[in-house]
């Protein structure tokens, strides 16, 4: 295959922040400095995030909190519930401080992000990028690592390397056919990006144990058994992009959105309250998209590992024409729970999908029905989330997702949410 074919010339960064959910935690407690910190996930379950401190201590990723607990508190250490609000905001402020460094960007998860630097005129890239880590940490206050090279998935490898060696200060540029070689002879097949546990031991199966022995495989064998996706990682790995960035994210197809209660609920009216709950944030993802669904889906189930009799359902429903306004979902959602609810049973898990999803320019015409966006339900929900987003996410809210909220997951080690809550604002005593 031609070298020409693809860009060989490209400059691309990876900025991942260090243990995000920690490191956002001792932004506003430095108490939290330099003793294990390990944040949960919903309901206090698994641990998702661990400060260096944690991972020294031998507590691995996904483990069961209460496995670990009397062992992380006898070091000092401490363990925390999920601030998903505190973490958003400081995932926005950082992505804020990132977009100053490089025209072309894309946020590829909550706590990382790709950067095109192409053609800007940087002589040392390492010096650059060590400037940039200082200002996001003076800024911000949250430690990140930096690594640049030809593609997205060297810089994955360059990132992956640039955290694992102290002497790369949590940067690492990879520009040089002897860097590349070296780096990619360093890193297991299985922890390139895209590169799942299946084929992973479908590759060790045949020889190829690290990124440099897959890099110089036989793009044919690659493609015929790992298809185009594969051939391209091949391709980003010999130095080629062809992995362009999203620097505006595609649609979703398809929108979830489901939690397990904080403890097992029979009553209908909770249950009533948590799909509510459901289907104003789906619909509020959908409008931040500027799309209609076509598709409602409600399902319930109870929880699969206590002995006794066990019950899932799910039920779904058309919505035409497509549309946006959440009291329509929200009234649907609950006539198909009612549907599904079975009395006797404790029910552990519930949720909202939305399917269907197309762009409002492309919604059809009906000659019995009103679109959605020709009347004043579009105005009303422009002002809603026009009102939360400046003042504050439910600050107006619908009142069928209750007050007490006795079904929502429990935090009990749950950290104030320092930027997004005005009891929470840190006090200077």
């Amino acid at each position: 295959m031609e070298k020409t074919c693809y860009l060989d010339n490209e400059i691309i960064a990876l900025v991942d922040c260090n243990n995000f959910y920690a490191s956002c935690e001792r932004v506003f407690n430095p108490r939290l400095q330099n003793i294990p910190v390990a944040v949960l996930s919903n309901n206090d379950g698994c641990i998702v995030s661990r400060s260096n401190e944690i991972k020294a201590l031998g507590v691995p990723m996904g483990a069961p909190g209460f496995k670990y607990e009397a062992m992380i508190r006898k070091a000092g250490g401490v363990l925390l519930s999920s601030n998903y609000s505190l973490y958003g905001d400081m995932s926005a402020r950082v992505m804020e401080v990132l977009q100053e460094f490089s025209p072309e960007f894309e946020q590829y998860s909550i706590d990382e992000a790709f950067m095109r630097l192409t053609g800007m005129q940087i002589r040392d890239w390492e010096a650059w990028a060590k400037d940039m880590r200082r200002k996001v940490l003076r800024w911000t206050g949250i430690p990140v690592s930096i690594g640049i090279s030809n593609s997205k998935t060297l810089a994955k490898v360059a990132n992956h390397h640039s955290k694992r060696h102290a002497g790369f200060h949590n940067v690492l540029a990879i520009l040089s056919e002897t860097r590349r070689e070296e780096a990619l002879k360093r890193t297991k097949v299985g922890d390139i990006w895209g590169i799942g546990r299946q084929y992973e031991k479908f590759l060790k199966q045949h020889g190829i144990e690290n990124a440099l022995e897959f890099s110089r495989a036989d793009l044919g064998f690659i493609r015929k058994y790992m298809t185009i996706v594969g051939e391209k990682t091949a391709l980003e790995l010999r130095g080629f992009s062809v992995i362009d960035l999203e620097e505006l994210p595609p649609p979703k197809k398809s929108i979830l959105t489901s939690k397990s209660f904080g403890s097992l609920i029979s009553d209908l009216n909770q249950l009533e309250e948590a799909v509510c709950e459901y289907a104003t944030r789906c619909t509020e993802k959908l409008r931040e998209q500027n799309s209609l669904a076509g598709s409602l889906m409600v399902f319930l189930g109870t929880n699969r590992y206590r002995k006794g009799p066990q019950y899932n359902n799910s039920l779904t429903a058309t919505l035409f024409p497509p549309t946006a306004y959440t009291p329509q979902i929200i009234r649907q959602s609950l006539e198909l729970l009612r549907e599904i609810w079975l009395p006797g049973f404790e029910y552990k898990k519930a949720g909202v999908m939305l399917s269907g999803i197309i762009a409002e320019e492309d919604a059809p015409l009906s000659f019995l029905e009103k679109s959605y966006l020709d009347d004043e339900r579009s105005d009303l929900m422009k002002a809603i989330d026009s009102l939360n987003r400046s003042m504050g996410r439910d600050t107006v809210r619908y009142a069928g997702s209750g007050i007490k909220r006795d079904w929502e997951m429990k935090r009990e080690l749950l950290s104030p949410r320092y930027t997004t809550n005005w009891k929470d604002l840190p006090k200077v005593k």
